[in-house]
């Protein structure tokens, strides 16, 4: 996420962003050939390899699997119906997910993220969820972001199950500024508005609070296919690939497709479209909302265009066919990043720092809360080397707050010092990875994080897994390095 500073209307290099934001056998029918299983069997059975390989955290050709443990419930897919208003701020319909289980113990329970509901909390809900069906809802919690769903029986290890319920977002109106999910003017944005698993790990269910500092969100990468039908005069960029087709009468149906992606977000609005093709053949398009001029959304489309080709380079190919960029002025940060899907405002420097995010967090993925500077330290870092810049001497200007201040501290503490987050997450935090590329070799450091990408694609990262793969690619004891730069596992 980027930071809330006043919008900057000149697309020039700006300062560096602070704070963000699962058989059997029969025999063959005479005639058909022997050894040739039946057509019904082979296609189960390439379902079931395709379900295992997914689960497993498998990854296409060329990619390792991530070396971190499994979460669960895990192969997610996500299959959603809605239906929008003619100001395309209130969407009705329906969720269904699927999910395995890849722990070694029996599933009683899952849990749904209803981030949408931070702002408002209980007393004015932005996010309904009814007549759910696969489980047993209880309570919400959390300041209503938290459902716990018991489902028939414990879901057995390996086994596959699905919920589903009918759905209703309503975007919050926001007087001042517009924000990650809400309206502001003709324009709505839906960032973390749909419904999605919580995650449990070695730590047990992650359910932690919603914070306006940072980021609260943990996902593993699920698929995810949205149905949205709205009036043909707004346009409705979203993650994934998105095909129009005819609706009823002055409405568009718009299907988005996005394929293991840690959520789902989606802008409505009259936005003026450019698009351009990166060099790496992904398809880039801004959506500019009224304000923003061609000139302005042409120099951000080109940005977008040369960050998107220059983090491929550096940390491995983009793997999504379609990038979306909204643009918005009227935002009180400066950028928010989700799966092929960026809001932002005309800010260079903010806009490279969210298309790294599609990278770190998006295809390496990170707690969000507990370790935010998996993805902002590097998301940081990268900006930089996108933009040329080495960030030279940078540790002679660090100063230290309090003993307990760490790049590596969570959410908790920074909402406590909100007014650090920015400068030790981002700028120390890049600080750190760029001493850490002086300290052992550019060509090392470009072969770790090209490597550790890749070990991670679609994955989940860790402290502990980085700091070990950064000391493997070490001549000497990076331990002193981690004490003097506050970074711990």
């Amino acid at each position: 996420m980027g930071p809330s500073a006043a919008p900057s209307p000149d697309p020039s290099p700006d300062p560096s962003p602070g704070p963000s934001l699962g058989h059997g056998s029969r025999a063959a029918p005479a005639g058909r050939p022997p050894g040739r299983p039946p057509a019904r069997l082979l296609a189960a059975l390439l379902a079931c390899l395709a379900l295992v390989a997914t689960a497993t955290g498998f990854a296409p050709p060329g990619r390792e699997r991530s070396a971190e443990p499994a979460g669960t419930p895990a192969a997610a897919a996500y299959t959603v119906a809605l239906t929008g208003d003619s100001s395309g701020a209130r969407w009705t319909g329906h969720e269904r997910v699927s999910f395995t289980n890849v722990s070694a113990q029996p599933l009683p329970e899952v849990y749904l993220r209803l981030w949408g509901n931070a702002h408002g909390g209980c007393p004015a809900p932005a996010v309904t969820v009814t007549r759910l069906v696969g489980g047993t809802a209880a309570t919400l919690s959390a300041d209503c972001t938290v459902l716990r769903v018991a489902l028939p029986a414990p879901l057995r290890p390996g086994g596959r199950h699905s919920i589903g319920f009918d759905l209703e977002l309503r975007a919050p109106e926001l007087a001042d500024k517009a924000g990650r999910f809400g309206r502001h003017g003709a324009y709505s944005h839906f960032g973390n508005a749909l419904p999605v698993l919580a995650v449990r790990d070695a730590d047990g269910w992650h359910l932690d609070p919603f914070t306006d500092t940072g980021e609260s969100f943990y996902a593993l990468a699920a698929d995810f296919t949205v149905v949205l039908d709205h009036p043909a005069a707004l346009g409705v960029p979203a993650s994934g690939s998105s095909a129009d087709g005819p609706g009823a009468a002055g409405r568009t149906v718009t299907t988005a497709t996005a394929r293991q992606v840690r959520d789902f977000a989606w802008s409505a609005g009259p936005f003026e479209r450019s698009s351009a093709v990166s060099a790496g053949g992904v398809r880039v398009t801004v959506h500019a909302v009224a304000g923003v001029g061609a000139a302005d959304a042409r120099t951000m489309l080109d940005l977008a265009v040369s960050a998107l080709d220059t983090h491929a380079r550096a940390f491995g190919g983009y793997p999504y066919a379609e990038l979306d960029v909204v643009l918005d002025d009227d935002l009180w940060f400066s950028g928010m990043e989700y799966p092929g899907f960026v809001l932002d405002r005309v800010k260079t420097t903010a806009l490279v720092h969210e298309i790294a995010h599609q990278w770190w967090y998006g295809i390496v993925g990170d707690d969000q809360y507990h370790q935010p500077w998996l993805d902002e330290s590097f998301a940081e870092y990268a900006t930089d080397l996108a933009l040329g810049r080495d960030g030279a001497d940078c540790w002679s200007r660090v100063a230290w707050s309090a003993p307990e201040e760490r790049i590596t501290n969570g959410m908790a503490y920074w909402d406590e010092h909100p007014d650090r987050y920015g400068v030790v997450v981002y700028d120390y935090g890049a600080c750190a990875l760029h001493d850490l590329r002086r300290l052992i070799g550019a060509d090392a450091m470009a072969r770790l994080l090209r490597g550790y990408t890749r070990a991670h694609w679609y994955g989940v990262s860790g402290t502990p897994a980085f700091l070990a793969a950064a000391g493997a690619a070490a001549t000497e004891d990076l331990a002193p390095f981690w004490a003097a730069h506050r970074i711990s596992a």
